[in-house]
């Protein structure tokens, strides 16, 4: 493939992957304020860890769609792909259930669902390009961790989040 395909590629994804970004963001712009007024969790970060870390893994996760998509394109990976793309839909859908629609059980239904999406996502990466799929790991142990701040935080917050 030459280069120039590649690097396309590449911005390819990396671009879908950012829009997903956009639109989760989008619910997320008085995320901030939201968060710091519910009852937390000992162990819960401070807000502004979550920019940073989300930045990277969208990152990571561009990069990792890139590697599969070299490995042959949608004609190959197509499956792989398609669910890298459904993943992505429930990654932005999530904040809009919790920080704009304060939905706290359906939220939480909902990342169990992206983290079932995201280990299936996993696993085809990895069957395809090993380093893909390692390359979605730090995405999913995140993701872990917010399932079980996202039930903590509506078990604390049932008012808020009922």
């Amino acid at each position: 493939m030459k280069k120039s395909k590649q690097a396309l590629g590449l911005f390819f994804w990396l671009l879908v992957t950012f829009m997903a970004a956009v639109v989760g963001s989008m619910a997320s712009l008085d995320a901030q304020s939201f968060y710091a007024k519910l009852v937390q969790p000992a162990w819960s970060p401070p807000g502004y860890i979550f920019g940073p870390v989300w930045t990277v893994l969208y990152s990571l996760m561009g990069i990792s769609a890139w590697l599969v998509w070299r490995a042959g394109g949608f004609n190959v990976a197509w499956f792989a792909l398609g669910l890298y793309l459904v993943q992505l839909v429930f990654n932005a859908l999530w904040s809009w259930l919790f920080f704009v629609w304060q939905l706290g059980l359906i939220s939480f239904l909902a990342i169990l669902l992206l983290l079932a999406l995201i280990t299936a996502t996993t696993t085809t990466f990895w069957r395809i390009r090993v380093l893909a799929g390692a390359l979605l790991l730090p995405y999913l142990l995140w993701v872990c961790f917010a399932a079980y701040l996202n039930f903590s935080l509506w078990q604390l917050n049932p008012s808020v989040l009922g």
